[in-house]
């Protein structure tokens, strides 16, 4: 069979990242209304029944002992990554948040050159620090606004966050070479609500009837989300898809207004635009062969 060609797989990971941010629109409205556990804990529930319905009627043999550790070590990296970015996401701007979890990609274009062995391109680097360049032009401009000290809290937590999510996309690329897309969405699912569900007796709450709508439809992008970019991610290397994780700030800024009413400041609009720009050049990247990292998963 002809493998898609990677400027297939760069396209169908920005429209991942397009539908996760969609789901980070829902869930901030979410954690505000019932709490950023609550909305995660339920979410991910939710998308387990989803993800179950395309993955267990085939009848899906037990996972590999490499895939059942990845999917375990990848949870708990994502359980933590979301607590952690949902609570901050509730204090901060979207725009704001989503800036600050730029460093991300930039990280993982050097993390995939230590852990993965992937050659990291100039193209990648130079697109890489010119979007971290558009980054630092939105804080700057946001730091002329008084957001308190809970919104300095929030950003703090998403900073951590961010570098929990570097490392998360360098798990995503191994799992991706030896999970298929439905198998990872549905054991992603599961273990998140796992770990999520230890603090239960502790922390549940059952949401109110209006409520649930909301969080089908989270679990939903959240499940769409994570198809997309595992089908991705398993036919293009991290550093070559790294960049697109930059689109999302596109979308939080468009949604934050529409939704929450929030304002886009003038460097903001300049920092996006270097975003944008970087991505469209390290997009032109000659992606590494896939047979040697395919043999080393």
């Amino acid at each position: 069979m002809t493998r898609p060609r990677p400027a297939m797989a760069f396209a169908v990971a920005t429209a991942g990242i397009a539908v996760f941010s969609c789901m980070d629109a829902v869930m901030k409205g979410l954690s505000l209304e019932i709490g950023t556990y609550n909305a995660l804990l339920w979410r991910s529930l939710a998308g387990t029944l989803m993800a179950g319905l395309l993955y267990l009627p085939r009848g899906p043999a037990r996972p590999s002992r490499a895939a059942l550790r990845l999917h375990v070590t990848r949870g708990a990296v994502m359980a933590v990554m979301a607590v952690l970015f949902f609570w901050g996401l509730a204090r901060v701007p979207m725009a704001q948040a989503v800036a600050l979890t730029f460093i991300a990609p930039l990280i993982a274009i050097f993390f995939a050159g230590v852990l993965l062995g992937e050659p990291v391109h100039r193209r990648a680097v130079i697109g890489s620090l010119v979007a971290s360049a558009g980054v630092l032009l939105i804080l700057f401009g946001q730091t002329r606004a008084d957001l308190g000290r809970q919104a300095l809290l929030g950003s703090a937590a998403i900073v951590v966050s961010a570098i929990c999510y570097a490392y998360n996309i360098i798990l995503m690329r191994r799992q991706s070479l030896v999970a298929d897309a439905r198998e990872v969405a549905f054991w992603q699912s599961l273990i998140i609500a796992g770990f999520l569900a230890l603090a239960a007796p502790f922390l549940a709450v059952l949401p109110a009837a209006r409520h649930v709508p909301m969080l089908v439809l989270a679990a939903l992008l959240a499940t769409t989300s994570l198809l997309a970019l595992s089908w991705a991610y398993r036919r293009a290397a991290a550093s070559y898809l790294a960049p697109v994780e930059y689109t999302a700030f596109l979308w939080a800024s468009i949604l934050g207004y529409l939704v929450f009413a929030e304002k886009v400041a003038p460097l903001t609009v300049a920092g996006a635009a270097l975003i944008g720009a970087a991505c469209l050049y390290a997009a032109r990247v000659r992606p590494v062969a896939m047979g040697n990292l395919e043999a080393a998963a």
